[in-house]
């Protein structure tokens, strides 16, 4: 008969003592990684053990960031960065009116809310996180009045640079407006009015979309209106508006800013957790204006790697996020969008879109910056540039977004006829 082998204590102890010294001895070699350190194909298994600002590589990119490092040529620049500020009436508004908001799980609708963040205090164990994550997106948003900006569309496909779009988007928000008597502006079943118009090349100056979002339910769809070039007419456009695609660029009016719906029009939206990542929140836009029209305005644009994946020369901090699996409807051309949100400010980094067989399709970033308004002073943040990559189509769309907030806008200048004056 086999006697079974059963080890001692001294065996058990000299295996513990082992580990021991093996963990050891690979934290030893793990460092503390400065300002400055690329994170590149070269390097990524060298350094993924060590750490920055506290977190090891291996930890702050997702399967998918990693995944472009290893294949696609990403590169990232760690730097450190200020803490992301609220403004102080921002921070007010949350505190007198977030005790009255209310999240319906029948419905998945919100009541209640003025401004400032409607759900500060969000338990990752809550059944209903994920809805109020992008409740606090949607509503809470960081720039708490109007937005203006010139948006470069910059195209890459896989010969090398193709395009650049020159556009003006333009936002009115109406509703959890600070630094004035009231919190809204105008008709209060109006969230916020946008207008997207192109201002050169020539041959699509223009073409643009006037769209009223509403404040009601996700029944009340938005007004989306579209000035036709060739007709010279404006024409109003179906109520689905909000998932087509953008005119020859690589998004959905639902991926401005990362998510731009109403909660209530996906079907769900799952927490999947918390974990940290590496985000851009200290964005500055650079631009040689004297080579306007060429790859060369934008020296933020990294043209070193595989065309058309290329990436901007942005700096990376790790910000903790919340992981929200977005279902959309069944008509909507993408089966989930997975977001990263920032767990203290209402800003999406990073997302993932998938296609009806369940593919990896899109990638979006954002990278943020603080601005201050310039009417009342008002503490912004705002997205400033980023990617919009289509790994089946193999196109690429950069955007750089220089521009101005709370510039003054009226209720008034923000309608359907405004898209002809644009011409």
């Amino acid at each position: 008969m086999q006697t079974q082998f059963k080890p001692g204590v001294a065996y058990r102890l000299k295996t513990l003592v082992a580990a021991c010294l093996i963990a050891t001895s690979a934290s030893a070699l793990a460092a503390e990684l400065s300002d400055g350190t690329v994170i590149s194909k070269a390097n990524l298994d060298q350094i993924k053990n060590d750490t920055f600002m506290g977190h090891t590589i291996g930890s702050l990119l997702t399967e998918k960031v990693e995944w472009q490092i290893r294949n696609t040529g990403l590169k990232m620049k760690l730097g450190k960065s200020k803490e992301p500020e609220f403004d102080p009436k921002y921070v007010e508004s949350t505190k007198k009116y977030s005790d009255q908001v209310k999240f319906d799980p029948k419905t998945r609708e919100v009541t209640g809310w003025v401004a400032g963040l409607p759900f500060p205090d969000i338990s990752e164990s809550d059944p209903d996180a994920g809805e109020k994550v992008m409740w606090n997106f949607y509503y809470g948003s960081p720039y708490p009045r109007d937005i203006k900006k010139d948006v470069y569309f910059v195209t890459v496909n896989s010969s090398g640079y193709e395009a650049t779009q020159h556009y003006i988007f333009d936002r009115l928000i109406n509703k959890g407006r600070l630094g004035e008597g009231k919190t809204v502006l105008g008709d209060p079943d109006v969230l916020t009015k946008t207008m997207l118009v192109a201002v050169e090349p020539q041959d699509i100056k223009g073409t643009g979309t006037f769209t009223v979002r509403y404040d009601v339910s996700a029944s009340k769809l938005e007004d989306q209106f579209a000035y036709i070039k060739s007709a010279r007419r404006i024409r109003r456009l179906t109520g689905n508006a909000w998932m087509d695609p953008v005119g020859g660029l690589d998004f959905l009016n639902d991926d401005i800013y990362a998510y731009n719906a109403r909660p209530s029009q996906y079907k769900q939206n799952k927490l999947i957790g918390k974990r940290w990542i590496l985000a851009a929140v200290d964005y500055k836009v650079t631009r040689n204006a004297a080579k306007a029209g060429t790859l060369e305005e934008w020296p933020i644009i990294d043209s070193s790697g595989p065309a058309p994946y290329w990436y901007q020369k942005m700096n990376y901090a790790p910000r903790e996020v919340w992981v929200v699996e977005g279902t959309p409807p069944p008509e909507h051309p993408y089966s989930k969008k997975i977001m990263y949100v920032d767990t203290k400010i209402p800003a999406v980094y990073m997302a993932e879109t998938y296609d009806k067989k369940g593919d990896f399709w899109r990638y979006i970033e954002y990278g943020y910056d603080q601005l201050t308004g310039q009417t009342t002073g008002i503490k912004y943040m705002t997205p400033a540039g980023g990617e919009f990559i289509d790994f089946k189509a193999k196109h690429e769309t950069q955007f750089i977004a220089p521009g101005v907030v709370d510039y003054g806008a009226k209720w008034g200048q923000y309608t359907p006829e405004a898209l002809e004056a644009l011409q």
